[in-house]
């Protein structure tokens, strides 16, 4: 995979921030070099967040937000300043730019307090040194630049990397768990709600990861696991299947080979599992009118027997055997309020980078709501949670703190 082929979740996210014509478009296309934002005199042209995905060395791949500007006003103008907003919480880095001719007002300093209040690490540019000569306030992370003429551009593009710690390498996906050598086995089932002609994210991404840990990636549908099993000749060190087929796959699989999900894997990935675990037993605890929300991280079109919107929701009313409400939300949106809900059932988050999904995980936490994800519930409801997590001895632990 190039850099250019970096998924979206896994790049680093830099958001471009500010008030109606401080430039943040023009900002854009002077950072990237390419007019891939439209630029106007007209207030408000920015009406949606566009991204745009480009290298920065050292950071390597990251995506640009444009987003619209935050003092936008009017009932259309509120909905698209609520935008910007949101995307604050997937930012790892801003840049709030400002009219260097207008200068610093109240607007731009509480959205300054918000990114401080988040700890977002952020540059200032005052754009349109063209036009007027400024020298920016030394307590600030400010530079004066013109997206114009290009003047500091390439100084604004050193600065914005250095906002970003490159520390530690992640957590594996699952290459930590297994050694040079080793057999992996993937269940992905081919049905009418896979993509045509390829593989879903987090199997291209598992898939990738067991190969960079030199083992080799064996790839098959659910019909063919057991057959498959019996004739590799060497015992898998990892089995790890779609959540829809988890059943079939722990009754064809021995116990004594480990059997996981690849939403278990990314819940770990991450760094939701613990949490999730948790928010799996609330299932065992619904009542009658209790209203659950399932997320989605992306978007995509729904088939007759949609995982999210048809599946879930049946499982989870025959489990619970309650009557229960259903509330659903897809790609960028989620609740800031949710008091409504007994329970969150979000997606594996391949879509989301990992700042949205602690945003969102936080948010759960912090307003007392239950969050767990597709695969950690299914193998809750299927009695199969324990060996899902066994390779991680301490979550295991969690589930037996629950027992008891």
């Amino acid at each position: 995979m190039s850099l250019h082929d970096t998924p979206l979740a896994n790049r680093v996210h830099i958001g471009i921030f500010g008030k109606r014509n401080a430039g943040k478009s023009s900002l854009i296309n002077a950072l990237c070099g390419q007019n891939v934002a439209i630029v106007s005199e007209v207030k408000g042209t920015t009406t949606d967040p566009v991204y745009k995905a480009m290298e920065l060395l050292p950071l390597g791949p990251i995506a640009l937000i444009d987003t619209p500007g935050i003092d936008d006003c009017g009932d259309l103008g509120d909905l698209r300043a609520r935008r910007a907003r949101a995307v604050i919480n997937k930012t790892d880095a801003a840049v709030v730019a400002i009219d260097a001719a207008v200068g610093l007002d109240e607007t731009d300093r509480d959205l300054l307090r918000l990114l401080r209040s988040k700890d977002i690490p952020y540059i200032v540019a005052y754009n349109k040194s063209d036009l007027i000569s400024i020298q920016p306030p030394n307590k600030e992370n400010a530079i004066a630049v013109s997206a114009k003429t290009s003047e500091n551009i390439d100084a604004l593009k050193a600065r914005i990397a250095a906002l970003i710690t490159i520390g530690e390498p992640k957590l594996r996906i699952a290459g930590d768990l297994i050694n040079a050598g080793d057999f992996v086995v993937l269940v992905t089932p081919i049905d009418k709600s896979a993509p045509k002609g390829r593989l879903i994210l987090p199997q291209q991404q598992t898939i990738r990861d067991v190969l960079e840990a030199d083992a080799t990636a064996i790839v098959v549908k659910e019909h063919e696991l057991r057959q498959t099993l019996e004739n590799l000749g060497k015992k898998p060190s990892l089995v790890v299947t779609d959540s829809q087929v988890f059943a079939k796959a722990a009754a064809d699989v021995s116990r004594d080979i480990p059997l996981t999900s690849f939403s278990i894997l990314f819940a770990r990935y991450k760094g939701f599992l613990a949490q999730a675990l948790k928010g799996a037993a609330t299932i065992d605890s619904l009542e009658e009118g209790d209203r659950i929300l399932i997320s989605e991280g992306c978007t995509h079109h729904r088939q007759c027997d949609d995982i999210g919107r048809v599946k879930l929701p049946r499982w989870i009313k025959n489990h619970a055997n309650k009557r229960l409400e259903f509330d659903f939300t897809s790609g960028g949106e989620f609740p800031d309020d949710l008091s409504p809900y007994r329970l969150i059932v979000h997606c594996g988050g391949c879509m989301l980078n990992e700042r949205e999904m602690r945003y969102r995980q936080g948010l759960a936490a912090d307003q007392g709501a239950a969050i767990t994800n597709y695969g950690v519930l299914i193998a809750h409801m299927q009695g199969i949670l324990r060996r899902s997590v066994a390779m991680f001895p301490h979550l295991a632990a969690l589930i037996e703190e629950r027992r008891r």
